[in-house]
This record gives structure tokens, sequence and C-alpha cells, in this order.
């Protein structure tokens, strides 16, 4: 691996003190180890990532996320840090837009970021299209990051089981469901035939997409379907990462579903190891310039690093 080059991990995540003291007390109950990654921004961060090999972050705040932005550590460590815009989608389309662009233009931030659906309204939403046309006109994208099921969706999917085994309702499988439908209804909304060149990031390989795309191209090519070009959307304008998501078998056909250009690093710290995602992509067979294409290549290009 080239120095110049580096690692560069696009989905991880911080949290603010003065902030999350007003979310609600199930987001501030996380293990201590977990939280005090979290509130750390700078001395063991770093670290962490200097041993995993990790040359930059793009940071986000972790969910339900909210309008502090990291100017200051990003200003204080530019060759470490970058960012994604938080955003006020509960406030609507139009005042999401208009921080993203101050987001983008004034503090040089690389994109946004939204938390699963706002007051219930999934991102397809023609209220949201402001945001999306604002993203679109910018050159930057929008990660689309998991957030809790709805409660009525819990309530009818996932009970008892959210009790015994509450990772059903996140990494184990409600945040892919949860996140993977958001990506699923904007190519059914017809929002890319509107914006072609609108970006969309989804973490975790893509929350199951990659892996459905080829059924789920057949299912909505079926008679009495709307033509989506279902398929054909996902490849042009959705990126992946691999956000702790550390297996061959699922990198490889997330690759042969959509290419390497389309596919970014990232490992979701702290809930991650930066060390055991950073090992499994140099210990992966394939190319050195495949590899470096995912470690930082792709993001340079689409965040323009």
């Amino acid at each position: 691996m080239r120095a110049e080059d580096g690692i560069i991990a696009i989905e991880e995540h911080f949290m603010y003190e003065g902030l999350t003291d007003h979310f609600p007390p199930g987001v501030r109950k996380q293990p201590p180890h977990i939280l005090d990654k979290l509130y750390d921004l700078t001395e063991q961060r770093l670290k962490l990532m200097d041993d995993a090999g990790i040359t930059t972050q793009v940071l986000s705040h972790q969910s339900p996320s909210a309008q502090r932005l990291l100017l200051k550590v990003i200003q204080e460590h530019p060759d470490r840090f970058a960012g994604f815009a938080t955003l006020p989608t509960t406030a609507g389309g139009e005042a999401a837009a208009a921080e993203l662009r101050r987001s983008v233009e004034e503090l040089g931030l690389k994109g946004g970021m939204i938390h699963g659906p706002s007051r219930g309204v999934f991102a397809d939403d023609p209220e949201f299209r402001p945001l999306f046309a604002q993203a679109q006109s910018l050159g930057v994208p929008i990660y689309l990051h998991p957030a809790k099921p709805d409660m009525e969706v819990t309530k009818r999917y996932y009970t008892p089981y959210d009790q015994t085994h509450p990772a059903i309702l996140q990494a184990a499988w409600g945040f892919g469901i949860e996140t993977g439908t958001q990506g699923v209804r904007m190519i059914l909304s017809g929002i890319f035939d509107e914006m072609p060149d609108l970006q969309i990031i989804l973490g975790h390989l893509g929350e199951a997409i990659p892996f459905w795309l080829d059924r789920a191209d057949e299912g909505f090519a079926r008679p009495n379907n709307r033509p989506s070009r279902f398929a054909e959307v996902f490849r042009s304008n959705f990126h992946v990462t691999t956000s702790g998501f550390f297996s061959d078998r699922a990198l490889d056909c997330t690759l042969d579903a959509i290419g390497l250009d389309r596919v970014m690093f990232a490992v979701d710290y702290p809930y991650a190891d930066d060390e055991k995602a950073t090992q499994w992509m140099r210990a992966h067979p394939m190319s050195q310039e495949d590899k470096q294409a995912i470690l930082s290549g792709n993001a340079r290009r689409l965040l323009k690093l």
C-alpha cells in the first residue's frame, strides 16, 4: 500500500454531550467502553486509527443525530477528519436543503447523513425532494444510515425477541431491513429519473440490496409494476460501504452485483473494531489495485477528498 493512498473510513461515529443530554434515555444506555469512544474525538480515536493504519475518518453524529457540526475538530485535524452534515429533516425538506448547502459551501463538509425515517416519513416522500435536489446541485452524496424500526413494526414483527435478543432491532436484522427499505422506496419513487446525478450511500454492504438485486429487478419487471429499472438505477445512483460487515463472502457477492467502483471502506467505529476491519481488507485475496480503490480511491473521488 502506498503511503499517499492511505485508508479512508467513512461511517465513523461520535457523540456530543451537550446534545445527547436531550436524547431519549435509551440512546445513552450503551456500554461504557462504547460511550467513552463516542465522546472522545481525538486522543483515543486517533491512536486507534494509527494502530489500524486508518488515515482519515469521515465523522457523523450517532443517530438520532442533530444540528451540531464538527467544524472545530475537522479544522484542528484537517488531514485526519472530514465530516457529513447532520440535517434537520424533522423540520422538512426545505430546511434540510438549506442546512446541507450551508454545511457544504461554508463549512466544507462532504455530504449529509439521514438516520431513518423522520416523523415516520420515509426519504422518498415528496417533502424531501428539495433536499435531494440540493445534494445533486452541490454534487455531494446523502448517506442513509440505520435507525431502530418503527414502534408498530417492532410490535408486529419483532416482539418478544426485542426483549430477549435486542440485536434483532439493531445490527443483527432490524437496522438492515429498515434502511434497505428506504433505498428500495427511493428507487421505486422515480426520484432518480428526476435527478439522475443524485448519489446515495448505504452502509453495511448495501443493507442486503446487492444480494437481492437480481431477484428484485426481475420481480419489479413483472406485469402490473410501473417501470423502475431497479438494478440499473441501483448500480448508477448508489454506493455501499463495508461498515460492520467484514466478510469475504459478502464482499465478493457485492462486488459481483454492483462493481468495484461502488464499494468504499468503512469501519462503523466504535461499534466495530478499526484493526479488525483493516486487517480483513489487507488479507482479502483481491489485487492491490482493487483493494486500494475500496480503501481510499472510491471515497476520494465521490467525496472530493
